[in-house]
């Protein structure tokens, strides 16, 4: 029997056992006591009482243990009765029970071993252990970081936790990071590296130092298309409020048409972003003739005498529902919508993929995603992958490793409101935990994350285990903090008086009183050195934050010897690049035979269809 059942069931009902004993020997006083009826036997019991309990060895007789049991079980019976009625008073406890934690409230969370945690803070660890011996200790690893600009997100928090990084082989997590202007990068790429980490890079401020990223890579079914196509709508509608949702209708059928015709009807140098954009400009509406035809009607006339009652065919038809004056306004939003991939950086980094987003959680694995702070220009294409992410790795958690990676991906979302929106992600943060994969959103304030998904909001905060507050002034913030995370204590207040006259008197008084943990004034003149946690089902911790220089790995970072821990971007990139769009390259002829070609070959795009518009006719 564990002890913590030996304290819950035995050690309580030990008092019992003496009462049963003690009725036990009344039992056998009056069972040897003199006379026939009860009157008797009561006036002789003065005479056997004492024998009786001489012998501390209970009898045998049943009438005695008849008489001990029915004994002991009255006066449980009675004890409990008394507790349930009795008033419940909580001293201390009238206003709030509202503390800090203390070591002791963090002790079962923790590893014993120090890189097998996550660091919440100086004094506080949490075992990346999803799955502990005792049920009631199992915390999700989402988290959410709270903190204004100049608070510590990247050093106090989110640079430590890349230093936890495993160097067993098959050990250790996967991280996923968003690095605003690609300091943490340069500070442990090299770290991660001797470390067995495969380092992958998709740099959003210099495309020339960026690995290739293709979402179009990642569909395989129609389904993943209306969530591609979902996730771009949601990212790329600017700011101000949506107008008629007609217009967001129509570019989704023509998306998912002309996805679905790129996916599974063109060839495989042909599935990318960039032609889905060529595809687009080449669609000429003319509003005086309904009967004009452009190149890609007549793609999609082709595909419909091969395939009538495919994805693609069914949505392009219901945008062709649309009339030539409605049809030419979808165009314009959709070309409006798309311009950033016209751009010729873009268009070159998006022809083919190299991130290999769903692999992440099969070796250990790190993606730096490096964003502009000041121009968010590209940022969306952060949410893009992320959305691409969450469900490839749960699809290949499920299908492929039984449920669970083999490496537990970290995501660690810096700069989580200036880099898109993820679609339902309050049901993907529900979902990821039992597939190894956590996600850390950074904020500088909690409205950030409620202006993006909205009423949604409270769903992924109620998903975040692991709350960390590190400083700021926004009002809404902090009075969310005293109120609903902190609570009230219960607390004794003194008040005195004195009186002056012909007798002077005094007179002191203490009260009880409720009073926040921290005020919101005492919130927003925190010390910059300390930070509050709040860990599901513990007290809040007032604890300093983590000093990054004592971390037993901070000598492996840039910052402690730049000369040996530098790491090299341009090198990494440069082994893995394949020629630019305008860059020279050596071209070698093959002869091809034309017998070779089938006529599927021949027609896979149906250029054919285009050259000659009388095959339909």
């Amino acid at each position: 029997m564990r002890t913590d059942s030996v304290k819950k069931y035995v050690i309580p009902n030990i008092p019992y056992l003496f009462v049963l004993w003690a009725c036990l020997k009344l039992g056998t006083a009056y069972r040897l006591a003199a006379g026939a009826d009860l009157p008797h036997k009561l006036m002789g019991l003065g005479q056997t009482v004492g024998p009786a309990f001489a012998d501390l060895a209970p009898g045998l007789d049943p009438f005695d243990w008849l008489i001990g049991i029915v004994g002991a079980v009255g006066f449980r019976l009675l004890i409990y009765v008394k507790s349930k009625n009795a008033k419940k008073f909580r001293r201390d406890e009238e206003y709030g029970s509202a503390r800090w934690g203390c070591p002791k409230d963090i002790a079962p969370f923790v590893d014993p071993v120090f890189e097998n945690n996550v660091i919440l803070t100086g004094t506080e660890l949490l075992t990346m252990n999803t799955r502990p011996q005792n049920p009631a200790n199992a915390r999700n690893l989402n988290a959410c970081v709270i903190g204004s600009s100049g608070s510590g997100k990247t050093r106090f928090w989110l640079t430590p936790q890349l230093l936890q990084a495993s160097a067993k082989k098959k050990g250790g997590c996967s991280f996923v990071v968003v690095d605003p202007k690609g300091g943490v990068l340069s500070q442990v790429g090299a770290f991660l590296q001797r470390r067995g980490y495969r380092i992958k890079v998709f740099n959003s401020i210099d495309f020339s130092q960026s690995m290739h990223y293709n979402p179009l890579s990642y569909i395989r079914s129609e389904a993943d298309i209306l969530k591609f196509v979902d996730t771009l709508i949601a990212n790329t509608k600017g700011e101000g409020k949506e107008g008629d949702p007609f217009w967001t209708k129509a570019e989704t059928l023509l998306y998912c048409a002309l996805i679905a015709y790129i996916i599974f009807e063109g060839p495989a140098e042909d599935r990318n972003m960039n032609t889905l954009v060529d595809m687009i400009s080449g669609m000429e509406v003319k509003e005086d003739n309904e009967n004009f035809m452009n190149a890609v009607d007549y793609m999609f006339k082709g595909l419909e005498k091969r395939k009538p009652d495919c994805f693609a065919v069914k949505q392009y038809k219901k945008y062709k529902l649309a009339s030539g004056k409605t049809a030419k306004s979808i165009l314009i939003s959709c070309g409006s919508r798309l311009a950033p991939f016209d751009i010729p950086q873009l268009r070159e980094i998006m022809s083919y993929d190299e991130l290999a987003l769903d692999r992440i959680g099969d070796r250990k694995t790190a993606v730096f995603f490096t964003i502009s702070d000041t121009t968010p220009t590209y940022n969306f294409l952060v949410a893009l992958a992320f959305s691409q992410m969450f469900n490839l790795l749960c699809e290949r958690a499920d299908n492929v490793h039984g449920g669970r990676l083999p490496h537990h991906v970290r995501v660690l979302w810096d700069e989580a409101a200036n880099t898109g929106q993820v679609p339902n992600l309050e049901k993907l943060v529900a979902v990821i935990r039992s597939r190894e994969i956590s996600l850390t959103l950074f904020y500088q304030q909690m409205a950030q994350c409620k202006a993006i998904y909205d009423k949604h909001a409270e769903t992924i905060m109620g998903n975040m285990d692991s709350v960390v507050f590190l400083g700021g002034r926004e009002s809404s913030t902090i009075k969310e903090i005293s109120e609903n995370w902190l609570g009230k204590s219960t607390i004794y207040m003194q008040t005195d008086g004195r009186s002056k006259g012909q007798s002077e008197s005094y007179n002191l008084n203490t009260q009880r009183l409720g009073r926040e943990l921290m005020t919101p004034a005492e919130l927003a003149t925190m010390p910059g050195d300390r930070c509050i946690l709040q860990l599901r089902g513990l007290p809040p911790f007032y604890s300093p934050k983590y000093d990054l220089k004592q971390h037993p790995n901070y000598k492996y970072t840039a910052e402690a010897d730049q000369v040996k821990n530098a790491f090299s971007l341009d090198k990494l990139i440069n082994r893995r690049r394949r020629p630019g769009l305008n860059e020279a390259c050596e071209v070698y002829k093959v002869a091809v035979s034309e017998t070779s070609l089938t006529d599927e070959d021949e027609d896979i795009l149906n250029y054919d269809d285009v050259d000659d518009p009388d095959a339909f006719v």
